[in-house]
């Protein structure tokens, strides 16, 4: 198993475990005003959902199923091309108080770039995906 798939698995099952040890530092570091965020109901839930989806696809033998790829290409996009809304969009679903959070300067930027390597990765699996499923057709290992 490369590192990066073992990686992606512990930080997956973390965040399934233990969604808070995630969320709590990463809205000291995204936000000037993190004592004023009130998370909404499902957002543990949904972190804790997200953490078993990106375990259970990172751990997959076979590579992510064929309609994951799109989603992330297309997420992605939609990231990196429209990073302010996008954020917005996820503030509003997370928080009860999205308006009143101050999110500092970096994120939007970084919210770009992450969208960037979704649309890449999302790509790139393909194409790298291909080579190997033609050498298992021809029997070579």
């Amino acid at each position: 198993m490369h590192r990066t798939r073992a990686l992606v698995i512990v930080a997956g099952l973390l965040e399934a475990i233990a969604p808070n040890r995630i969320i709590e530092p990463a809205e000291r570091l995204a936000f000037e005003n993190p004592e004023v965020g009130r998370l909404r109901r499902w957002t543990i839930p949904i972190a804790r959902l997200e953490g078993l989806l990106f375990a259970w696809l990172a751990a997959r033998a076979a590579g992510p199923p064929a309609f994951v790829r799109p989603l992330f290409a297309a997420l992605g996009a939609v990231m990196a091309l429209f990073p302010r809304s996008t954020l917005e969009f996820g503030l509003a679903s997370s928080y009860e108080n999205a308006a009143e959070l101050e999110v500092n300067s970096w994120v939007v930027p970084l919210t770009r770039v992450l969208g960037a390597c979704y649309l890449v990765a999302a790509l790139g699996a393909r194409r790298v995906a291909t080579p190997m499923q033609e050498e298992n057709a021809t029997g070579d290992d």
